[in-house]
């Protein structure tokens, strides 16, 4: 994976999009995690989030974030786009890095779902396997904006 952009270049993306860091959603974030919850345990494969997720999720929801590169590609903080059987995929996914994941968004365009794990890693689900994105929020949204991943192997237990 390439260096991170910096925060400054981070930042400046997510406002050029319409967000601004006093930015809270919860409404409307608790809405879309409360559907997810309720589509996993219909799968089968119930996920439950945590304090992280939901504030995560609250800080950036209602806004989509082009990839500067490939506009056609964006970041969305919904939780609840997926596909069927994604739940299963995710708790699969779950056990090869040894933490509890949540979806937290997508990228439109390639229909990946964005995870966070229990101690505030990024990965990405794609339907060519999973990726890592970050050991935090900014890489994982530097990662996001940029479109770098990397290989999920060596951050399994």
């Amino acid at each position: 994976m390439r260096p991170p952009a910096t925060p400054d270049e981070v930042e400046a993306w997510l406002r050029r999009h319409g967000w601004t860091p006093d930015t809270r959603r919860t409404a409307e974030a608790d809405r879309l995690i409360d559907a997810r919850v309720r589509d996993s345990a219909g799968q089968g494969f119930p996920l439950q989030p945590w304090d992280a997720v939901r504030s995560f999720v609250s800080r950036y929801t209602g806004v989509e974030f082009p990839a500067p590169l490939a506009p056609e590609r964006a970041f969305v903080a919904d939780p609840t786009l997926g596909y069927q059987g994604d739940a299963e995929d995710i708790t699969e996914l779950a056990a090869e890095v040894g933490r509890r994941l949540f979806p937290v968004g997508y990228e439109f365009g390639e229909a990946g779902i964005v995870l966070m794990d229990d101690l505030g890693r990024f990965f990405y689900l794609h339907h060519t396997g999973p990726y890592f994105l970050g050991q935090d929020e900014a890489q994982a949204l530097s990662s996001l904006m940029r479109g770098d991943q990397d290989e999920v192997d060596d951050y399994c237990v």
